[in-house]
């Protein structure tokens, strides 16, 4: 049987791996630099194995052996906080410590200021806070420990990480109000042939979007693009082009406050899912697991509405 594991030890490799200095990881524990020295020392001959490297006199860098260590290292540090505040939180139970969720970049602004509200509404002890971007930097956070869960768009998740789907939604074409097309209950796709394209350019929605032209034989006629969603709509609310987009606000206006018209696409298009994730085989803490519950009861009393 190995010898337990020092919490105290555990605390400061990481600091030292975060930081990149013992000095800057004393300064960070509140611990002399020659404390955190000796403690990854002390570890590093408890594991029989070179954790860190002083590649100068300000550097330190991870050895293979303190890579693999780092994520296990982080993860087992949450979770003894998770039980010494599980220990404090009396009869209540209240669930309480820090949480960071994730959430991609072009739906954060639709889902997550009522996720959060009603969030910290049901559970005040928990410290949240949020991370938004594209699926990549979403994955690196969680690898790093930056950030517990995330809600990202499925198709670009990658199989490092579990998937637990939430919602799907559809693509639809999106007009200036004065365009003959807008009064439209549906359009098909192949109506849009010689429409000039304002194309939202952020994968993986940019080949989703794409691929519902090329599937109907369609050449895209490509005017504008952008990774902003906003300012396609607003360059469709000019009349510069249409678009094709997934997520849909509350109001079909644009910044200026030109109107718009989402019209639906006839015949079958393809979803576009989202999923909750997280690094496979890693154990959720009991504020994360409380926010997958949550966002599975919002995404099922929000129905069809939810990001209309």
């Amino acid at each position: 049987m190995y010898p337990p594991l020092d919490l105290r030890q555990l605390a400061c490799f990481v600091a030292a791996a975060e930081s990149g200095t013992m000095t800057a990881a004393g300064e960070r524990l509140r611990l002399s630099q020659s404390a955190v020295s000796l403690a990854v020392r002390a570890l590093e001959r408890r594991l029989g194995a070179q954790l860190l490297v002083r590649r100068s006199a300000r550097q330190l860098l991870l050895t293979p052996a303190g890579a693999r260590l780092l994520p296990a290292a982080r993860e087992l540090l949450a979770h003894a906080d998770e039980v010494q505040r599980a220990g404090r939180a009396g009869p209540s139970g209240a669930i309480a410590g820090p949480l960071t969720v994730g959430c991609f970049r072009t739906i954060a602004p639709l889902l997550l200021p009522g996720l959060l509200q009603s969030f910290d509404a049901l559970h005040p002890a928990v410290e949240l806070d949020f991370l938004e971007g594209p699926v990549p930097e979403l994955e690196a956070a969680m690898r790093d420990g930056r950030c517990d869960l995330a809600i990202a768009d499925a198709l670009a998740v990658s199989d490092e990480m579990e998937r637990d789907s939430l919602f799907a939604t559809h693509a639809y074409a999106l007009f200036a109000a004065d365009d003959p097309l807008a009064a439209r209950t549906e359009i098909a796709v192949a109506e849009l042939a010689e429409r000039e394209l304002i194309l939202f350019d952020l994968p993986p929605s940019r080949e989703l979007l794409l691929r519902i032209l090329t599937d109907a034989g369609i050449e895209p006629r490509i005017r504008h693009r952008t990774s902003s969603h906003e300012l396609v709509r607003g360059l469709v609310g000019r009349g510069l082009g249409y678009a094709l987009l997934v997520s849909r606000p509350a109001h079909d206006l644009t910044h200026e406050g030109l109107p718009l018209a989402a019209v639906p696409l006839a015949g079958p298009v393809p979803e576009h899912e989202f999923a909750l994730c997280w690094p496979r085989g890693a154990r959720l803490t009991r504020q994360a697991a409380a926010f997958a519950e949550h966002c599975r009861a919002h995404v099922r009393a929000q129905g069809p509405e939810l990001l209309r």
